[in-house]
């Protein structure tokens, strides 16, 4: 399936260093900073640093290394934010939203990292 990528989104934006973030962790193809509007105590965001509109995406055209890169990217956040329960931490939720029905706000591949409180059921049921 092709997909068009918006240049202009936001997160486009920050990589490109026209807009400031606050950055967590940076690794040559991922970049993770915080949420402008957090949702729980730890809420970062993970983004690929190639031009990815959703999960699969980037799992369709993204190179090995890109893959990897983002993978580990996610896991050594969650490891800084002290909360991995192999570490004693109280755990994460790692979200990602892809297209309308799941609201995905930015067209731009994107892991939010939750952590910090309980954070209730994963789905609203009804």
């Amino acid at each position: 399936m092709p997909y068009a990528y918006d240049t202009n989104n936001i997160f486009a934006r920050i990589l490109r260093g026209e807009i400031p973030c606050n950055k967590v962790h940076e690794t040559p193809h991922s970049l993770a900073f915080r949420d402008i509007n957090p949702q729980a105590p730890a809420h970062v965001l993970v983004i690929p640093k190639g031009a990815y509109v959703c999960f699969d995406h980037f799992a369709a055209e993204a190179t090995e290394a890109e893959i990897v890169d983002f993978t580990r990217a996610v896991g050594q956040v969650c490891a800084m934010l002290g909360v991995t329960p192999g570490a004693d931490g109280a755990g994460y939720r790692l979200l990602a939203n892809s297209g309308g029905d799941a609201h995905q706000e930015v067209p731009h591949l994107h892991i939010h990292i939750f952590a910090g409180r309980p954070l209730g059921p994963m789905l609203a049921r009804g």
